[in-house]
């Protein structure tokens, strides 16, 4: 294994501590060489990553041409076919990507708590917050080229939004930031799993919430009940957002409550996998 930095050994506790002349570089370089670790799982395991990122591929394939003339005729926009739902249902599409890979960074957490590699870095001068931090970057980089894959799909099957470079930058900023948010939420739910499969179960709700939201069919066609559900949780001000953005359709507050979704969402899934670590770093 890499030796992250120089250390001294507690003779009371046998614990490794790090010598005060790393004391302010430890903690980038351990997130540097933990983010590797992540990267280098991510090329073992492209199958992985391929499954991620194709279940959103097929979702699009799938909505544009089985159901694209139907549910586009209901958008009531230009001739409302396939062309037109196309455009309509990629936010939600990229939305719906980057849940699927926030769950398996909960996948990945939760190999490493039950596999005992956790154990060993506690015994290691390691700073804490570098072990969560590397599945974190590491996942946002998943999810990034996730994005870029769909995008260039949906390109290819003719989305043509009519953004400027500026609005294409700003909505991939919000897009990295419900990542960041949603990465946090997951890694603290792979932390409190108790094994792989709980931990392959928990954020499944994060994939079906898409559906309940303004990514497939506009709220206002939903019952009463379905559309004060879809217009009050944090994935239809995210999609409305980024469909703003990309194709010149109001934003209205939707950018706003997004922005604090993702803040409410990251600091507690922050504070939850941190106070998870800890515990189990105490057992």
């Amino acid at each position: 294994m890499t030796t992250l930095n120089p250390t001294i050994t507690d003779s009371a506790t046998g614990t490794a501590t790090r010598s005060a002349t790393d004391s302010l570089r430890g903690p980038l370089t351990d997130s540097l060489v933990m983010l590797r670790r992540d990267l280098k799982h991510l090329q073992r395991y492209p199958s992985v990553t391929v499954m991620l990122i194709g279940m959103p591929v097929v979702f699009l394939l799938l909505f544009v041409y089985v159901f694209g003339g139907t549910l586009g005729a209901g958008l009531g926009a230009g001739s409302g076919g396939r062309a037109e739902y196309l455009e309509y249902v990629v936010p939600g599409i990229l939305v719906m990507a980057i849940a699927a890979v926030a769950q398996g960074t909960a996948i990945s957490v939760a190999m490493d708590m039950t596999e005992g590699i956790i154990a060993r870095f506690r015994t290691m001068a390691i700073s804490r917050a570098a072990v969560l931090t590397g599945h974190v970057v590491g996942s946002m980089i998943q999810t990034l080229l996730g994005i870029v894959v769909v995008t260039l799909v949906a390109v290819a099957l003719g989305f043509r939004p009519g953004a400027d470079a500026l609005h294409w930058l700003a909505a991939f900023g919000v897009l990295a930031m419900i990542t960041f948010a949603l990465t946090w939420l997951t890694v603290a739910m792979g932390m409190a799993s108790k094994s792989v499969e709980s931990a392959s179960n928990s954020p499944m709700f994060l994939v079906l919430l898409p559906f309940l939201s303004s990514g497939f069919v506009p709220t206002d066609s939903m019952p009463a009940g379905v559309q004060w559900f879809a217009e009050h949780q944090p994935f239809t001000p995210f999609i409305e957002t980024i469909r703003g953005l990309l194709t010149g359709t109001p934003i209205g507050t939707s950018a706003v409550v997004s922005a604090l979704w993702c803040a409410v969402i990251a600091v507690a899934g922050y504070l939850w996998a941190r106070a998870s670590y800890d515990r189990q770093s105490v057992r």
